[in-house]
């Protein structure tokens, strides 16, 4: 089920309450196809960086879109569409539900052009049954022949003009990530929309046919506006299996009942209905067209895929393993990362605060403009930027595990470990997904097809540490640990995992105890070789989106803060421009607010300011502590670069020496509370307005109980 986990917004909170782009006059093309076919890879070759995530107009559910310019003299652009992968058009989830909204619910005019469906050489069988549900559409269709290398290494053998002629319908193989078969494909695309065919339907046997015959015939004869809106042979074949359709008046289901009666009948069986002979016959003709095309063993060979999924995926090595894998990835991020950040430090810190001092003015001087342009915007986006370094290598690094394969096996580990919480194991795509942003963790929790466990889900996935987070506990690990500093980063996200399965086991027991337990289902893709186009890819549109949205978050709270930090707080303490930060509204905010975290060892106000601003954006907890201390004293002219020593000195005053203890509390605060707005905005899309209140209040009491715990007991330990 990756299609879905993928399918992610470019940046930590990405776009996904816009709507899909398209050029009214553009060729709609729609990926069609079951999970972890190649569809995805396959659209990320065709379109590059001309894609967006967003959601599809008049549904919560998010889409990959881009433009792909097939070539060709004189050839327009075509939008192409990922659709959520699906293993029928009879959906179990909103994600799922997609498929069917584009190629059957839709007007005639809402309809893609043409449909190019990725089909998986290795696994040919599986999928055919969701190809012939496609082509009961009858919008015109091109197959294209994924995985012809997974499956010659199984000794499978698929013959792409042989399987044209059994489906009816233009094959080209393709290789998206070797980028073979790619031109091929898209003259095959122009010449299909050039000269477009309805694509014919699948045989699904003389008795079958004949009813289904009969009725489309009687729907176009006798309901001429519902064979307007929705493709006829499908209306057809649904009402035949018994499928709710509420815009279909009572008349045409009753005629609809009575040939599903008489189809039962001439069937001879007393014990069949008419749902599972369509279905049947749709397995039928998929056993035809696969004996027709493929050539092979009986069984097929073990691959190397499959003899080191017997280690990675095993029962007891499998966890330990993954986890030491996320391991390895911290550490050599936090490793890697800082002496390029200590670079962009001196930096900023340096030449570009001179700069800024040099066009506007010192500071230190008065006037407000120094002070917004150096103390504020150089001052906190530049320590922002200077981890920039640190997101790079590990998007790097993820983009190199998911485009290899491993991570879809990170869901098949963990299954059981989901099933503790009542949830199936593709919950845990999201969560993984939610380690990169939980926004679009929440979008792909709709992969689940059980309501109770989309709820449950959306309540525990703000408990998964984000990036945003990452950049403030690499701060204060490398400050306060050391060499240390990969582990202790490390640790916060196993306490992550740990805090969604306690909070999911009590939401369980309290609020989801009727939650149904579920079959994990899921493909899992071959191991490939990481391409470096696709690494490089990946890393650009995921780090450019992150510095997009949280440089544009980031300047909007920076320039908030200075302004709350010019102002007096009182009378006779300073004009505008003119007061220190602690005198300020801003620190007079960040002053009633502190005492509360006095038992975490952390009650004092440049600590508690940050909190207030992270409620905003992660992002902007290192640009307000920047902000916070270079401006922390007019008089004595704090310096940026100082942000180490300033931090020591306010821990070790705040818990009376305790340092270590409070800066794990801070630190174990951040990860529990209440994550940025855009995160709680998309829970309330999800799961409700009561649920969301409840998970904003459950977050805030658990990271304060949490941070207490932690200090209280790290002081008398140490």
């Amino acid at each position: 089920m990756l299609d879905s986990a993928r399918r992610t917004p470019n940046s930590c909170c990405g776009d996904g309450n816009s709507a899909i782009p398209a050029d009214p006059g553009a060729a709609r093309v729609a990926l069609v196809g079951n999970p972890n076919t190649g569809k995805s890879t396959l659209f990320n070759a065709l379109t590059g960086a001309r894609q967006r995530v967003g959601n599809w107009p008049g549904k919560t559910v998010e889409v990959a879109s881009g433009s792909w310019r097939t070539g060709g003299e004189g050839a327009a652009p075509v939008a192409l569409v990922d659709l959520p992968g699906t293993y029928s058009l009879v959906p179990r989830s909103p994600d799922e539900a997609l498929a069917r909204d584009l190629l059957v619910d839709r007007a005639a005019q809402g309809r893609p052009h043409l449909v190019v469906f990725t089909l998986d050489a290795a696994n040919l069988a599986r999928n055919l049954y969701l190809l012939a549900q496609v082509k009961d559409t009858g919008v015109p269709l091109i197959v294209a022949l994924t995985m012809t290398d997974t499956a010659a290494a199984r000794g499978i053998e698929v013959d792409p003009q042989a399987l044209s002629e059994a489906v009816d319908a233009p094959v080209v193989p393709v290789l998206p990530r070797e980028r073979k078969g790619l031109d091929t494909l898209a003259i095959a695309v122009r010449d299909a929309l050039a000269e477009p065919r309805p694509c014919p339907a699948a045989d699904l046997g003389a008795v079958v046919e004949d009813a289904v015959r009969g009725l489309a015939d009687h729907i176009s004869s006798e309901e001429p506006e519902l064979a307007a809106r929705h493709p006829v042979r499908w209306t057809a074949v649904s009402l035949l299996s018994g499928d709710e359709a509420p815009s279909v008046r009572g008349a045409l289901r009753e005629a609809a009942a009575a040939r599903a009666r008489t189809l039962v009948a001439e069937n001879g069986s007393p014990h069949e209905d008419a749902e599972l002979l369509l279905a049947e016959g749709r397995y039928l003709w998929a056993h035809r067209v696969h004996a027709a095309a493929v050539r092979g063993p009986a069984e097929s060979r073990a691959t190397w895929t499959d003899r080191v999924d017997r280690v990675l995926t095993s029962r007891w090595a499998g966890l330990p393993l993954f986890l030491g894998v996320m391991w390895a990835i911290f550490q050599a991020t936090t490793t890697l990362a800082k002496p390029l950040q200590d670079g962009l430090q001196g930096f900023f810190s340096g030449p570009v605060t001179s700069l800024a001092v040099g066009l506007v003015g010192d500071p230190d001087q008065g006037g407000w403009l120094p002070g917004l342009v150096v103390d504020g915007l150089v001052g906190g986006v530049g320590q922002l930027l200077s981890f920039v370094p640190l997101m790079a290598i590990m998007y790097v690094l993820l983009a190199l595990l998911e485009d290899s394969g491993y991570f879809a096996r990170a869901a098949f580990v963990a299954d059981r470990l989901m099933r503790v919480l009542g949830l199936p194991g593709q919950a845990f795509l999201p969560l993984i997904v939610g380690f990169g942003c939980n926004v679009p963790a929440l979008s792909a929790s709709r992969i689940l097809s059980n309501r109770q466990h989309r709820l449950l889900l959306g309540m525990v996935i703000p408990f998964v540490t984000c990036s945003a987070r990452l950049t403030v506990y690499v701060l204060l690990a490398g400050v306060f640990f050391g060499s240390s500093a990969g582990t202790v980063v490390f640790l916060m996200y196993v306490l992550s995992i740990v805090l969604v399965v306690v909070m999911g086991l009590a939401l369980r027991r309290v609020l989801f105890r009727d939650s149904a337990r579920e079959p994990l289902i899921l493909e899992l893709p071959p191991y490939r070789m990481p391409t470096l186009r696709g690494v490089l890819l990946q890393t650009w549109q995921r780090l450019a989106g992150f510095l997009r949205t949280a440089g544009g978050i980031v300047v909007v709270t920076v320039t908030a803060v200075w302004l709350l930090s010019s102002v007096p707080a009182g009378s006779g303490k300073g004009g505008f421009g003119g007061v220190s930060v602690a005198q300020s509204l801003f620190g007079a905010l960040a002053r009633c607010i502190a005492p509360v975290f006095s038992w975490a060892g952390f009650g004092e106000w440049h600590a508690s300011a940050t909190l207030v601003t992270g409620f905003v954006a992660k992002e902007a907890v290192i640009s307000t502590m920047a902000q916070t201390y270079q401006t922390a004293d007019v008089d004595g002219g704090a310096q940026p670069g100082a942000l180490g020593p300033q931090l020591r000195a306010t821990f070790e005053h705040a818990s009376g020496g305790h340092t270590l203890p409070a800066v794990l509390a801070f630190m174990v605060f951040l990860l529990a509370y209440t994550p940025c707005m855009t995160t709680i905005a998309a829970q309330r899309t999800e799961i409700g307005n009561k649920l969301t209140a409840v998970s904003f209040v459950l977050q805030l009491a658990v990271a304060w109980a949490l941070a207490v715990l932690v200090f209280q007991v790290g002081s008398l330990i140490a």
